[in-house]
């Protein structure tokens, strides 16, 4: 403060700058305040998040603009940094504030104005003026948020205290010993919660998308791969990834969840296609044996006189196939007849 810019005289100016004193002899932890150089009755200040609270670990800086009748008729308050409990640039009504001249009482002070203020943090806002009630989850991103960068406001004299401000607030944190998690314990596990909620929303979503077709048989992920990978090389008449469907994600779905449920279709459709191959494959092996037993019941069925299955046989096919057979039969026992004689000559030349 320039040294004779104000009446020193003058009890608004007496008690501003005995309370300026007494703020730079006996600070506080929670709350840093100063006065402009260039008027003494615009203070910026800054307030910690209370504890325990979806505020806590946040730095929120603002305004207290102090009447020409100080201490006689209370202050403005205005904040600069969003907080979700009040409006930014909004003179705030509270029982300290100008809104309620009432209340005031002239042995409060800027020092009792600002722990009063933090108290109000987590107290609903009512409909009062200048008050927000966002959720706390809301409340905890933005606690994170102000920790990042002081607020814009004003010119650069402006500017400057409150930049100067938010560092010496970083700057207490580390004097006391306080590592940055413990800081933002709270605010930190509200966000946890916002993201653990949003995570189920989309495996809602993800739930009311189309069923995909049930695996008939538990296949692995490697498994999976592999039969694909053979699919690939094998002559398939239908393409595999003709079968394999590609959720469209949700807006809401997280990236991972995506991937699973496209995972989880690859993996039933690896599996459906696995058993249609093996399907197959029976098939091919059970037709040559199928057209043998009807070979076989046809020659015996025609030994016996039977028709074959499907229609009535003409005399003349039924002589041909008694020939066929008869012709069979004396070409056995010829190959019959030469083996005896076979074994009978083994059998002399051994005598």
């Amino acid at each position: 403060m320039e040294k004779g810019k104000y009446n020193l005289r003058n009890p608004a100016v007496k008690r501003i700058v005995q309370e300026i004193k007494e703020l730079q002899k006996d600070p506080s932890n929670d709350f840093m305040a100063a006065a402009l150089e260039d008027n003494i009755f615009e203070w910026h200040f800054a307030v910690r998040g209370p504890p325990d609270t979806e505020f806590q670990g946040g730095i929120y800086h603002g305004r207290i603009l102090l009447p020409p009748e100080y201490p006689f008729k209370p202050p403005s308050f205005l904040m600069l940094s969003p907080t979700g409990r009040f409006e930014t640039n909004v003179k705030i009504c509270l029982s300290i504030s100008s809104h309620h001249p009432e209340h005031w009482q002239p042995s409060w002070s800027v020092r009792t104005a600002l722990t009063a203020l933090v108290a109000f943090f987590p107290t609903p806002g009512n409909g009062a003026i200048g008050s927000l009630d966002w959720t706390k989850e809301e409340r905890a991103a933005m606690a994170l948020k102000s920790r990042e960068q002081p607020p814009q406001f004003g010119g650069p004299e402006r500017q400057a205290v409150t930049n100067e401000i938010h560092e010496a607030m970083l700057a207490a944190e580390m004097a006391l010993g306080k590592p940055s998690d413990e800081v933002v314990k709270e605010p930190a596990a509200a966000e946890a919660a916002s993201a653990d909620r949003a995570a189920k929303s989309a495996q809602l979503n993800v739930l009311a998308a189309p069923a995909l077709p049930p695996s008939p048989v538990p296949v692995n992920q490697a498994s999976a791969k592999q039969t694909l990978h053979d699919l690939a090389a094998s002559s398939l008449e239908a393409p595999v990834s003709a079968a394999v469907p590609n959720p469209v994600p949700s807006p809401l779905q997280h990236p991972s969840e995506v991937a699973s449920a496209q995972q989880a279709a690859v993996t039933a459709s690896a599996a459906d296609a696995a058993l249609l191959q093996q399907q197959q494959q029976q098939t091919q092996i059970a037709q040559p044996q199928q057209q043998h037993n009807s070979l076989l019941g046809e020659a015996v069925g025609a030994i016996a006189g039977d028709p074959p299955a499907g229609g009535s046989q003409s005399w003349e096919d039924r002589g041909l196939t008694v020939a066929a057979v008869a012709l069979v039969v004396l070409i056995a026992a010829i190959l019959f007849r030469r083996i005896l004689v076979i074994a009978g000559a083994d059998v002399t030349s051994l005598m």
